[in-house]
């Protein structure tokens, strides 16, 4: 693999638009002069931007440039030299919202032959075939379930000159098909949130195991692999799977400067999720490790703002239902979103401003991934983790230095959070003033609902049983939520929640003798 960095091209005068910035001396030009830059007026006609960002330029570059057919003795030159540059395929790393899709859309428009876009996700092919046909692109989607004439006019209207095929893994199984698409011409194949090859190939989704025999079948002279968040084992093993090991890496940087990361340690988290979701700025979302929790969250937190300020998403709604919620938390300013991560890839909101984790994600790429849904138009998102005893508990059980123990070392750090995820990416050092370590130059306070527990256990040490004690801290929850919001809102599983890891810590003690059933507090 061959590597280039982003910034390693901001040198020797050249001038780049930068994320956020448009040059008025540029574009002022351009419209006086004329603009003889065939990429950007092609962007400038189909979607009507200005500008091209630097690592747009990088990607589409590479894509128009593996057209070319170079003399035998250049290419040998670039093999001597290592350079990948020229075969056409690469890895293109880019935080989300960093505009990928203009990176094969806009040389779509200036190849001679159509780009194929592989999708995970049937839902993601319906929304860009929409928004393509919505923007006058000719597409044709490939999927199963299609009829032989469905399929016939897609390929009447390849022949006609579609720009864009979209398909997903396992329709490319059917070796017929693969065949046939061979037959098109096809100028560069673009493989979006190719994570998921590394991620699901080895597990539920096998067809991803078998897109390097569909490039070698098809045998595009350009193919780009896309992702926001890969790790180096990730890497290698995307590399491995769809280009044998040979491809260039286009790596923009890692950091979303305007993600500032939080940990807040709460033993009952739903209910810390919930006060959360009253205080934090909104759009809001709440991930949620399961369907359940996820309506759980919705539907409790809809008895105090009501149905109209807060849905929630998981994979079990119909795509009718999906459309439904997506349309209404893309127009809301004050909604809240309890979702599973189902809710993630393709999905444009661009101003959340909080997204809350209930539980810990699997890996760092997943957490990077999912938090990135705030803040895409270049505000200020705050991503937050609530982390209480359990989830560290859990953890422990992975090795360290593992991918699955990254959210446990970013959630109990006592150093920057941010460069722990950079550093799980294999990624640049960063300054950082966006994350709460840095910020207070300490760690996350210890967890505010069992302190309160812990105070009130030892202000009556050795004086209720069990149930007692429950009856009488969740009194005093709900004293504190009244006086902040109005309303009762802590329950008899909240305080079962913290005080059974109360007492798994030796925080809290069941008294066996003398004063046998009693609570006191532990020894720690």
């Amino acid at each position: 693999m061959t590597e280039i960095q982003i910034d390693e091209l901001k040198k020797d005068g050249v001038r780049f638009f930068e994320e956020g910035i448009d040059y008025p001396a540029q574009k002022a030009d351009y419209e006086e002069n004329g603009c003889d830059d065939e990429v950007l007026l092609a962007a400038r006609k189909a979607f009507g931007i200005s500008y091209l960002y630097p690592w747009q330029r990088i990607v589409i570059e590479n894509i128009l440039s593996a057209q070319q057919e170079l003399p035998e003795e250049e290419l040998k030159n670039l093999e001597e030299n290592n350079t990948a540059f020229y075969n056409g395929r690469q890895i293109v790393l880019l935080p989300t919202g960093a505009g990928k899709s203009l990176c094969f859309l806009t040389p779509a428009l200036i190849l001679n032959g159509p780009t194929m876009v592989l999708y995970p996700l049937l839902a993601l092919m319906s929304d860009q075939k929409r928004r393509m046909d919505e923007g006058g692109m000719k597409s044709v989607v490939f999927k199963g379930g299609q009829t032989h004439e469905e399929r016939e006019e897609n390929f009447r209207l390849i022949k006609e000159g579609a720009k864009i095929i979209l398909a997903n893994p396992e329709i490319l199984q059917s070796e017929e098909l693969v065949q046939r698409l061979s037959e098109c011409n096809i100028a560069h194949i673009a493989i979006d949130e190719a994570h998921c090859t590394s991620e699901w190939g080895d597990s539920f989704r096998p067809a991803y195991l078998n897109l390097g025999n569909v490039i070698k079948t098809i045998n595009p002279k350009a193919v780009t692999a896309f992702t926001a968040t890969a790790s180096p084992e990730v890497l290698s093993r995307v590399s491995e799977i769809l280009f044998g090991g040979n491809v260039h890496i286009v790596r923009s940087d890692s950091d979303r400067p305007n993600i500032h990361y939080e940990v807040i340690n709460a033993y009952a988290k739903k209910r810390a999720a919930f006060m959360l979701a009253l205080s934090r700025p909104k759009p809001l979302i709440i991930f949620c490790g399961t369907r359940a929790k996820s309506e759980d969250m919705a539907r409790e937190l809809a008895s105090y703002l009501g149905t109209d300020k807060v849905k929630f998403y998981h994979a079990g709604l119909s795509r009718e239902e999906k459309t439904k919620v997506e349309k209404w938390f893309y127009n809301k300013t004050d909604g809240i979103l309890a979702a599973t991560c189902a809710y993630g890839m393709g999905v444009d909101k661009k101003d959340i401003h909080t997204v809350i984790h209930l539980e810990p994600s699997e890996t760092a790429e997943a957490y990077i991934q999912e938090a990135g849904r705030g803040g895409r138009d270049g505000s200020i998102a705050t991503a937050i983790l609530l982390w209480s005893s359990e989830d560290s508990e859990k953890a422990s059980v992975f090795e360290k230095g593992s991918r699955k123990r990254v959210l446990k070392t970013f959630a109990e750090s006592t150093t920057c959070r941010r460069q722990i995820l950079l550093d799980a990416l294999g990624g640049e050092q960063a300054a950082c003033d966006g994350c709460d370590i840095c910020k207070r130059k300490r760690p996350a306070d210890f967890a505010h609902d069992a302190k309160i527990m812990l105070d009130f256990a030892k202000k009556n040490k050795n004086k209720f049983k069990k149930n007692q004690f429950f009856s009488e801290i969740e009194n005093e929850f709900n004293k504190r939520s009244i006086k902040k919001i109005g309303m009762n809102i802590w329950e008899h599983s909240d305080i079962k929640e913290i005080f059974l890891q109360l007492t798994k810590q030796k925080m809290l003690t069941l008294r066996k003798f003398p004063f046998k059933g009693l609570i006191s507090p532990g020894q720690n």
